[in-house]
């Protein structure tokens, strides 16, 4: 009987063509994008949680309340790691390290190879805490000796050759003026890509405390602290206890600081917090392509239910004769849900050769390598969508033709359409509020990704280049830049600590209005010409300048600090800040150090002579010129190292990188849910000139013009297409306005956009329904006429 019905089936599909095909593309179309999506958000879903500890790794989070909140950050005293498993039961393991974007580039020297990788510094337990497999060594010994360094095995392969090669031998490596050997104590395995830390090497957190002279348990600190927890730990109970733990390091403090613990796992989807409560991240663009993954399946379900139905009059006899030679209703109901899922399933394989052709591509776009590996999960994911498209898409129809009167419909008496046609309105509706939808967001992403671009962030990205401090360089560093000043094309350069973009304020406290406050701000340690080279202006003031003598006691803030701090006339008054007795030379106007995510926070600068990073300003125009000069300088001053400059403008355009690639594929998404939905509208529009044949005929004998015709056949769906851009525009604005409303600063949602869209949407119509009603509307009556 299956085999009757799988026949009966492909019979049909055959005998129509024009339907089978817009079925067949719209669904194949509709799971592809699905697919997509699906590898997706699966990719961003597996972050982090292939570590063994999955369950128990936690990481220390501090919430800082300050004058207008609470501010959270990853940032922990260097020592607690340390100090918590002698001190709460409930730790299994601890583990500190440096931010991974500490030390991007480290030039490393083995032998006469030489080369920069990314490293980090590590506390002795951190490869028990995280799952990292070693290849040679023992995960608990290879950082217990603060002269080891344990390596990936890709650095490995490129310094000795292979993983075994390289136990044993010496490294030698240089940050900043801190240049040592170290022994290669272990080799560990490549770190998977969906790990959000990365990084080439490790060395002994111990090193790290020597270089820097940590010698107690400081309260403050941006090191990160991470635990394993014993099973059956009380998390809630022990973040009480880790923050009175903090309180007593902070006797006296003004301003409550308070611990508690994250699942580490979580961190990469969960990274935003509001207030001092986690306030979601990138899990919100894994439920937006989730939800438009969701849609556009609706919208290409609906195209087969439409055409399904549409089509359910020419078959309404061939029911009538089944059912009258016995068949009932179930039976029938199978067979046209077998029809519904032999297709569904052609769609899926048309689906599964276009991902694999366009797989690629999103690559490209969504920055990742994803692939379309047949693993268990995949393949019961790829089914149950398919199943469930397949009888979603299908009930209907089937339960619709399954349930005519076989008498009814044999002595022609054709069950009223009034629902039916209601109904596929009410889905053409539902499909086209959808691309209204999506267009206005396409648009809206755009429109604010162009505003970030153009806008000034306060200073002049344009044509600065930095690079690290290193080798001979780090100790002579304002002879290095007294020089660079020199090379024809420089108009300036000056030095930093770290960069300007991308880094979060700490609490620091100043005597002021009374009583010891604290305020959450960002350090800028800068050398001389740092705002000139910048091109920042000064609102009040001066900058930092060798004619005043010494300016080490000095401080310069920004509008934003002096704001919250409530100083008036600030220029020239002594403060006590962070326990320093300092002078406020100057107020810069405020600048975008973060993206424009955020508002302008408090930073302040200070006079720092030994820098990381070389800003140079180059004149417009002679980039590759000056670029070259400024190569062969820093290999004249600094031989065997590697000049590595990038440019500033590209930092501050990666901060929305994932704005981008949202505006990129949502373009894509909502061009081919609009594509889909107007094939549905294409095959209604040719059933509905089919079945009004004889009637366009007659109308055309008496009179009517091809324009009346058009019109005629064209007046409904014009009319659902109107109710649906009704519907979806205040919709899309109510949408659009709350995404925008996550930027601090953003566009406004102007009348033009939905002007646009709407227009676009009725031209889309206009298009897609005139091809067939004019075609019906040229066909000569007298055939139409003769065939009745």
């Amino acid at each position: 009987m299956i085999r009757n019905y799988l026949k009966v089936a492909w019979r049909h599909l055959l005998k129509n063509p024009r339907f089978t095909m817009l079925n067949l593309t719209g669904l194949s179309t509709g799971l592809a994008c699905t697919l997509l999506i699906y590898l997706w958000v699966h990719d961003e879903q597996s972050f982090d949680h292939f570590h063994r500890n999955d369950r128990q790794l936690f990481q220390v989070m501090e919430n800082t309340t300050h004058e207008k909140g609470i501010e959270t950050s990853a940032g922990t005293p260097a020592l607690l790691a340390a100090t918590l498993p002698a001190t709460m039961p409930e730790v299994a393991y601890a583990a500190v390290s440096t931010p991974p974007n500490w030390f991007p580039k480290v030039q490393l020297l083995a032998g006469n190879k030489n080369g920069k990788a990314a490293g980090i510094f590590a506390g002795k337990d951190y490869l028990r805490v995280f799952t990292y497999p070693l290849l040679q060594g023992n995960n608990q010994q290879v950082l217990a000796n603060k002269n080891g360094i344990v390596i990936s095995a890709k650095l490995a392969r490129e310094l000795f050759l292979s993983p075994a090669n390289a136990v044993g031998k010496s490294i030698i490596w240089q940050i900043d003026v801190n240049k040592k050997t170290s022994i290669v104590t272990g080799v560990f395995s490549e770190i998977p890509a969906n790990s959000s830390t990365q990084f080439d090497f490790i060395l002994p957190f111990d090193d790290f405390r020597e270089i820097m002279k940590i010698t107690s348990l400081e309260p403050q600190g941006p090191f990160l602290t991470y635990l394993v927890m014993k099973d059956g730990a009380n998390i809630p109970a022990f973040n009480a206890k880790l923050s009175s733990f903090m309180t007593s390091l902070t006797k006296g403090a003004t301003a409550p600081r308070q611990l508690f613990l994250q699942r580490y796992s979580d961190n990469y989807l969960y990274g935003n917090y509001e207030n001092g409560v986690a306030a979601g991240g990138r899990i919100s663009y894994v439920q937006l392509f989730s939800l438009i993954a969701l849609f556009i399946i609706i919208i290409a379900g609906i195209n087969f239910v439409n055409l399904s139905t549409a089509k359910a009059s020419g078959r309404m006899k061939e029911m009538g004769i089944r059912k009258a030679i016995g068949a009932n209703r179930a039976t029938l109901v199978l067979q046209y849900l077998g029809e519904s899922m032999l297709l569904t399933f052609l769609s899926l394989v048309v689906a599964l050769i276009m991902v694999i052709l366009f797989l690629p591509h999103f690559n490209q776009l969504t920055g990742k390598t994803l692939a379309l590996s047949f693993n268990p999960t995949m393949v019961l994911a790829v089914l149950a969508i398919t199943l469930l498209t397949g009888l979603l898409a299908g009930s209907y129809p089937a339960l619709y033709l399954s349930g005519f009167s076989p008498l009814s419909v044999l002595k022609g008496k054709i069950p009223t359409a009034t629902g039916q046609l209601m109904a596929r309105k009410g889905l053409v509706i539902f499909q086209f509020t959808l691309s209204v939808l999506f267009m206005v967001a396409v648009i809206t992403v755009y429109r604010q990704i162009a505003y970030v671009q153009s806008k000034s962030p306060g200073y002049d990205k344009d044509n600065i280049v930095y690079f690290d401090v290193e080798g001979k360089v780090a100790g002579n560093t304002p002879a290095f830049l007294a020089a660079l000043k020199r090379i024809p094309g420089v108009v300036n350069a000056s030095g930093m600590v770290g960069n300007v973009l991308g880094a979060p304020g700490m609490g620091y406290t100043w005597k002021g209005r009374g009583r010891v406050e604290t305020i959450l701000c960002r350090p800028f340690m800068v050398n001389y010409d740092m705002i000139e080279t910048l091109g920042m202006e000064m609102a009040a003031g001066r900058p930092f300048s060798r004619d005043f003598g010494t300016d080490n006691t000095k401080i310069i803030f920004n509008e934003a600090a002096i704001k919250a701090m409530g100083i008036e006339d600030p220029v020239g008054k002594v403060i006590e800040f962070n326990g320093e007795q300092l002078e406020i030379a100057g107020v810069v106007k405020n600048f975008h150090f973060q993206s424009l995510h955020e508002a302008i926070k408090p930073l302040f600068m200070r006079l720092d002579m030994q820098n990381s990073t070389v800003m140079v300003k180059i004149k417009a125009g002679q980039t590759k010129t000056v670029l070259s000069r400024l190569e062969a300088f820093y290999n004249a001053c600094n031989p065997g190292f590697t000049f590595d400059c990038k440019f500033l403008d590209d930092d501050y355009q990666a901060q929305y990188v994932a704005e981008k690639r949202v505006a990129a594929l949502s373009k894509y998404f909502t061009a081919l849910a609009v594509l889909i939905s107007c094939l549905g509208l294409f095959g209604l529009a040719t059933f509905t000139a089919d079945t009004r044949r004889k009637e366009i005929s007659i109308r055309k004998v008496l009179g009517a013009t091809v324009t009346n015709v058009v019109m005629m056949l064209s007046r409904e769906f014009f009319r659902a297409v109107a109710v649906a851009i009704v519907i979806g525009l205040p919709l899309a604005w109510y949408c659009m306005d709350y995404w925008l409303h996550s930027f601090a600063y953003h566009i406004r949602l102007g009348v033009d956009v939905f002007l646009l869209v709407g227009v676009v949407m009725l031209l889309i119509t206009l298009l897609t329904v005139s091809v067939q009603a004019i075609r019906a509307a040229m066909e000569n009556p007298v055939k139409s006429l003769k065939m009745e």
